[in-house]
């Protein structure tokens, strides 16, 4: 049975998430810049390879039975050692980014999600920090994607609301 509350809810996007609008203006002044991911505590492969980019809508109950939907953007990469001795440059990179939206809707707002195999390993979910330039090459720092509980985030933002707490405020 729903809750009484059954309005839908849009599931908010984390702020620490980047956003593949936000990943290709951040790339936009660095195209020949090699573009290179970290994820584990070390970079992808140099000849890493994007293999797919999918773009979905999803609608779905949380655990009080609160309908939710988002936008996700899914990048996968295959960390192998394919390329040569230079990671892709974040030109080309943006450039297939913009060859799958010329196909496919990509709302540039969207959750970004990386998924990350080796072609052996079972690929594994990721979330895109800000990128950053280290030493001549553009860094984007990968981290596992955790599972929340949205019932619980929306209380906690709202006792943080409540209480004055902010980005103004130490808590």
């Amino acid at each position: 049975m729903l809750s009484s509350d059954n309005r839908k809810n849009v599931a908010p996007i984390d702020p620490s998430d980047l956003t593949i609008g936000d990943l290709l203006v951040a790339l936009a002044d660095h195209t020949d810049t090699p573009l290179v991911f970290r994820c584990g505590g070390r970079p992808v492969k140099p000849g890493y390879h994007v293999t797919e980019v999918k773009a979905g809508q999803f609608a779905a109950l949380d655990c009080e039975a609160n309908p939710e939907s988002w936008s996700e953007i899914f990048v996968q990469l295959w960390d192998v050692d394919e390329g040569g001795p230079v990671h892709m440059p974040a030109g080309k990179f943006a450039a297939i980014i913009r060859k799958v939206a010329d196909h496919v809707a990509l709302d540039q707002a969207a959750k970004l999600t990386f998924e990350v195999s080796d072609g052996v390993r079972p690929m594994e979910l990721h979330r895109a920090a800000q990128p950053s330039l280290v030493g001549g090459t553009v860094e984007v720092e990968l981290s596992p994607r955790p599972s929340s509980c949205k019932p619980r985030d929306r209380w906690l933002e709202e006792q943080k609301a409540a209480s004055g707490c902010g980005a103004s405020r130490c808590c």
